[in-house]
């Protein structure tokens, strides 16, 4: 018989939380920011991410930290796409896209 072991997810935030405004941080930072600074920041924030339980917690989270919520998408996004971008947002850039193009296409 094959038993599948899933190993238990982290209900304890503390250390993605840190990460997740770490991130904040450095996205608004008006000093520059090392490229390998950032990515370092960034791969462990992904692997924090990947080991967190789901839930009220982690949507709490990546609500009031939007840079990290959209890594958390992009990391996610075979699974379930842009599911935290805010759909209204994603259809008026879509109607504006369209309406750039109308414009384009007629006649001058």
């Amino acid at each position: 018989m094959n038993a599948t072991q899933s190993t238990p997810r982290k209900t304890d935030l503390t250390v993605t939380h840190v990460l997740a405004e770490l991130l904040e941080r450095m996205e608004r930072s008006a000093v520059p920011v090392g490229p390998e600074q950032y990515r370092s920041v960034v791969r462990h924030l992904v692997n924090e991410l990947g080991e967190v339980e789901p839930g009220k917690a982690l949507g709490a989270l990546l609500d009031t930290h939007p840079a990290a919520a959209e890594l958390y998408e992009n990391v996610n996004y075979q699974y379930a796409g842009l599911c935290r971008s805010a759909l209204d947002a994603s259809l008026a850039a879509e109607r504006q896209a369209k309406e750039v193009l109308d414009r384009a296409m007629r006649p001058a």
